[in-house]
């Protein structure tokens, strides 16, 4: 039986995703939750698993393309299959700790096309890593949707077709195929194994960010790891090569002039984001100048520790904690404007949210309840989503929920700004540039640590008396690192 699997919803409700990278070609059999391929949504790169077993039918998007949530993704020929969409009647979303149930539209859709009876829809609903046997059906763990689910019946890797059962032809710009050198581009159909080039994650971004298709480069490097070098290798033999003439009758592209990028993923998320948060708050924005020697003196001590070995420890980790102490004592930053309600709702923790610059855009992960981690902890959590942004790993539900936010335009060498508060927030505060300057130190000018501190802030919420006590607090941490004890 042929089996269609439809876009799942992938977390917040976001309406579409765009193909990156197939891991499958028509043909190959799959197992149940194998990769078979990377989608990125407006918030982050997300892998989709088989959810099911059996041999691939036809892929219905093509990489580059837009696909929205219900809309077919991939056809599976599986044995005993009795149903069209594997869709069960409450969705299955990734939020990057479990698992979260919901009715929405894509799911009615894929309910109403089923071809069982409507219990028999109900007995497909998977949860995180349990297998469930469908009523009548013997042994068949029921398909899971989006990363978790139904455990494989067996720990075999997939099978492909071997080299010369037959071919692919690559589906690549022709404009590129003539620019590439000929001794490793050709045109036409290629005797290539329809397996994808072997090489790491971070090598297919590097490709995909440089319009670079991965299949040429493993032509010239057969059965090897494809690596970062070996792609700037192609790229510079790409680039050496003359220029393509166009056709006759076509005029020459004026594309050395001007580059023309879609308006898709992260950064169409943030520029919503940011018009909505910048046309509703009514912003503020408070500045202070300060010595923060003690605070660097600190940090330079904490790097000589055997203790903190494998923890890194920086300036930002200690702003961080020395925010969730100061809204502690000013809880209108840590509060949020519930207009439809008519409320204000003030937060008894804090989900602290640092923004990140990645190659997709600005996103701001959210270390939940940061209020309640030590220093030590604090830093790790700092590290950690700092790796996963620049990975382009985020996932949705990490970039949601944020109460307060932190932006470092610092390490830009950027003194001060007026950054725009996140939806839904009270307040972001900007850390500036550390620069050793001439300062008044004890009724003496000394070189001293100084850096600027910027607040923005919902002046529907707060008013500038609470800004600047907040700010004071934060400042008052970072001038003398032993006032932490005091707050609270």
């Amino acid at each position: 039986m042929i089996s269609e699997f439809r876009l799942p919803d992938l977390g917040e409700g976001l309406p579409e995703a765009e193909i990156v990278q197939w891991h499958v070609s028509e043909g190959d059999t799959v197992t149940l939750n194998q990769t078979i391929a990377e989608v990125e949504t407006a918030k982050a790169i997300v892998e989709i698993p088989s959810p099911y077993a059996g041999i691939v039918q036809g892929l219905h998007a093509a990489a580059g393309d837009i696909v929205e949530v219900g809309s077919p993704l991939v056809s599976f020929a599986v044995e005993g299959a009795d149903a069209e969409s594997p869709a069960p009647t409450e969705r299955t979303r990734v939020d990057g700790g479990g698992t979260r149930t919901g009715t929405g539209p894509a799911d009615r859709l894929a309910e109403s096309r089923a071809d069982g009876p409507s219990s028999d829809l109900e007995e497909r609903r998977v949860a995180d890593d349990v297998r469930t046997t469908a009523a009548g059906e013997t042994g068949r763990a029921t398909p899971n949707l989006v990363g978790y689910g139904a455990a494989p019946t067996s720990g075999s890797r997939p099978r492909r077709r071997a080299r010369g059962a037959g071919t692919v032809a690559l589906d690549t710009d022709h404009a590129v195929r003539e620019a590439a050198p000929h001794d490793i581009v050709r045109t036409g159909p290629i005797d290539l194994p329809l397996e994808r080039p072997r090489s790491t994650p971070p090598v297919r971004k590097f490709a995909k960010d440089h319009g670079i298709d991965l299949a040429l480069v493993a032509a010239a490097h057969p059965g090897e790891l494809i690596t970062r070098v070996h792609v700037e290798e192609y790229a510079e033999q790409v680039a050496s090569a003359p220029p393509a003439t166009p056709p006759a009758g076509v005029p020459a592209s004026g594309g050395d002039r001007v580059t023309r990028t879609p308006i898709r993923g992260v950064r169409k998320y943030t520029a919503a984001a940011m018009v909505q948060s910048a046309f509703t708050a009514p912003h503020a924005t408070t500045f202070l100048t300060l010595d923060v020697t003690a605070t660097t003196e600190l940090l330079a001590s904490l790097k000589t520790d055997r203790a903190l070995d494998g923890h890194k420890i920086g300036l930002l980790a200690i702003v961080a904690k020395a925010v969730c102490l100061a809204l502690g004592r000013t809880p209108a930053l840590n509060a949020r404007w519930d207009e439809a309600a008519g409320e204000i709702i003030e937060h008894h923790y804090v989900n602290l949210g640092i923004a990140a610059a990645t190659d997709r855009g600005l996103v701001v992960p959210v270390i939940a309840d940061a209020d309640r981690l030590d220093l030590v902890d604090l830093a790790d959590a700092i590290a950690d989503l700092a790796t996963t942004a620049r990975a382009g790993r985020t996932t949705p539900a990490a970039m949601t929920g944020g109460t307060f936010s932190i932006t470092n335009v610092g390490v830009f060498g950027v003194d001060a700004g007026t950054p725009i508060l996140n939806p839904g927030e009270a307040g972001i505060l900007a850390v500036g540039a550390l620069r050793t300057t001439p300062w008044e130190h004890q009724g003496e000018i000394a070189l001293r640590d100084v850096l600027t501190l910027s607040l923005s802030f919902d002046h529907r919420l707060v008013d500038g008396a609470e800004a600047a006590r907040f700010l004071t607090d934060v400042a008052g941490v970072l001038r003398e690192p032993g006032r932490a004890m005091l707050l609270r």
